[in-house]
């Protein structure tokens, strides 16, 4: 069942266009934008799925918004790891609820909030506090202050080392992953599993190099595409404009 607008929620705005806003709900507040003004208070005690009225008339529906589309609105100071890499990243690090991962490099939130929507305890190393205090909001602020129950930032160098012991999973989205192998390996136990994002095929490259030689095996690198389809009556046809390199995924399993 719906549940109505509530203020501090996350709204979703979607108007003629397929314009997307996000607006988090306030008493009194108002969502400004070229086609008028929206207040708050008319869309808190509302059911998801209404549309409302701009002061200038435009039409806007609101719907609360998926991880995939917070992921792409929310408040960021880094560039975020994009949707279709958050959900084989999912898969390649095998996330089972109560899985203990340390990720490194926690940026905006994106891949900390996906850990732990998938039941995952994170545990985020993040070399500034701007960043760390910003991912820790951005996920309490997606999925609710209770979360951080199973979230936590420190702000640490993990080219230094890794003081958690026992982790099923680390996740890395670093410059130089390679530099965290060796701590890794003594990190985690037996048959857990690396997962890091880089930006360039010849990272992945030096990191597979290091997984080698300290223990890993099951290596893969993978990238993912995205083609969508404009599908409209008889024209059928791949959409002009595609989401390709953004970055190469690779995983490996600790076998001692």
């Amino acid at each position: 069942m719906s549940r109505p607008f509530a203020e501090g929620d996350q709204v979703l705005l979607i108007d003629s266009k397929k314009r997307r806003y996000l607006v988090t709900l306030a008493a009194g507040g108002e969502f400004h934008t070229h086609a008028g003004v929206v207040a708050h208070d008319d869309l808190i005690g509302a059911a998801e799925g209404s549309s409302f009225r701009s002061t200038r008339g435009a039409a806007m529906l609101a719907i609360r918004p998926t991880l995939a589309e917070f992921v792409l609105k929310m408040p960021r100071g880094a560039q975020v790891i994009y949707p279709k890499d958050l959900g084989p990243m999912l898969m390649l690090a095998d996330i089972f609820p109560g899985a203990r991962v340390l990720e490194s490099g926690v940026g905006s939130g994106a891949l900390s909030m996906t850990l732990v929507r998938a039941g995952a305890v994170v545990h985020g190393y993040e070399l500034r506090q701007d960043f760390a205090n910003r991912a820790t909001r951005n996920v309490a602020t997606f999925l609710g202050p209770d979360a951080l129950a199973r979230y936590s930032v420190e702000v640490r160098d993990a080219y230094e080392g890794i003081d958690e012991v026992d982790l099923d999973r680390v996740v890395l989205d670093l410059p130089e992953p390679w530099h965290v192998v060796k701590h890794a390996a003594r990190a985690m136990h037996v048959g857990g599993v690396l997962v890091a994002y880089t930006p360039q095929i010849t990272q992945a490259v030096q990191l597979r190099d290091e997984l080698t030689g300290q223990g890993f095996g099951m290596v893969d690198t993978i990238e993912v595409l995205n083609r969508g389809w404009h599908i409209e009556g008889q024209s059928v046809r791949p959409d002009h404009r595609m989401v390709a390199h953004t970055g190469f995924l690779t995983s490996a399993r600790l076998l001692g």
